[in-house]
């Protein structure tokens, strides 16, 4: 068996700030099986705090960052899985969504595992990026052949924080900041069985883009087997993932237009709704929807390709809006969605 290291990040230089934190201790799990969940009594054994899992996957072992609150032992916790960007590691994610603290106050486990297609090293921890179904990469090729499945290896990181740290399987949620969010929304497409709501930050989509005409995404590139509710965060000077759209084949349609085939997937009857979210932040809401999947995007005059709410130093990808902060109000959403039925 192959083992895999890759600690998260400590020092995070393509943003020119650094970052420190501490590890704790490894545990190795293997991914559970489905026929253990029924009717099962669970008893934690991550530590509470940060920590390392190990995560096997298809002969290989595989690392993956794990932060935990205090709770009793044998209580099933919510998971989100908070995925990194392109060019970027776990550790780099769980800086910029500081995601482990609002787990820690609000007693959800956060998981921040890393991308298995590699860029040229510019971070100690190694620069990295996902395996989207049918999406090139950054440099317009296609991943090789017997590239990670990451929709797979995203299943199993649940199953082995599932066995190690007692989940309450109606509430798995997923976010992602660009190609995290990118691979987020394809694990609601792919995963619908498992991930009871995603919020994609700068990376809603629902679907490939046709190559035909990137405009609209491929229908059949997402049928969810079960509604999934959809919260995202998106600026209007979004550079990187334009907000209106444009012509490379990894991003092509608007993330309005994604909302809206969300809100038909999930059947919802009412919207969008138009209010007010903050200065400068306009939530557009569908509602009334199957297994109670709502939709809503929340839109950021003049924000950047960045994380709202980050203290995290994003000025070379614009502005950082401070008027909502995008990981506090994820979990309120994901809190009122968990899975229905």
């Amino acid at each position: 068996m192959i083992k895999v290291t890759r600690p998260w990040a400590r020092t995070l230089l393509a943003a020119g700030f650094v970052v420190a934190m501490t590890a704790g201790g490894v545990i190795s799990v293997a991914p559970a099986s489905a026929d253990a969940r029924p009717g099962r009594s669970c008893e934690r054994e991550l530590p509470v705090g940060a920590s390392t899992l190990d995560v096997t996957f298809a002969g290989e072992v595989y690392d993956v960052l794990v932060q935990v609150p205090e709770a009793p032992l044998r209580r099933e916790l919510p998971l989100v899985v908070d995925l990194h960007g392109s060019n970027a590691n776990g550790g780099v994610q769980a800086e910029i969504s500081d995601l482990g603290q609002v787990g820690a106050a609000n007693g959800f486990i956060v998981v921040n595992p890393t991308g298995d297609l590699e860029f040229p090293q510019t971070l100690p921890d190694g620069n990295w990026a996902w395996n989207v179904p049918g999406v090139p990469l950054t440099s317009g090729t296609y991943p090789p052949e017997g590239a990670r499945d990451d929709v797979a290896f995203l299943r199993a990181v649940v199953d082995a924080v599932d066995a190690a740290g007692c989940v309450d399987e109606r509430r798995v949620f997923a976010t992602g900041f660009s190609g995290g969010g990118r691979m987020a929304s394809a694990l609601a497409c792919e995963a619908s069985d498992v991930f009871a709501a995603i919020a994609p930050v700068a990376g809603l989509r629902a679907g490939r883009p046709d190559p035909e005409a990137l405009s609209a995404p491929v229908a059949a590139s997402c049928t969810p087997e079960r509604p999934v509710a959809v919260v995202s965060f998106h600026g209007t000077a979004d550079f990187v993932n334009p907000y209106p759209g444009n012509s490379d084949p990894r991003w092509g349609y608007s993330v309005q237009l994604a909302a809206e085939r969300w809100a038909a997937l999930n059947e919802c009857r009412r919207g969008p709704a138009v209010a007010s979210a903050g200065e400068g932040i306009t939530a557009y809401s569908w509602s009334h929807c199957a297994a109670h999947a709502d939709v809503v995007v929340y839109e950021v005059a003049e924000g950047g390709h960045t994380w709202p709410g980050t203290d995290v130093d994003l000025s070379a990808l614009g502005a950082t809006t401070q008027e909502i902060n995008a990981s506090q109000t994820m979990w309120e959403f994901f809190k009122a969605h968990p899975r229905r039925g």
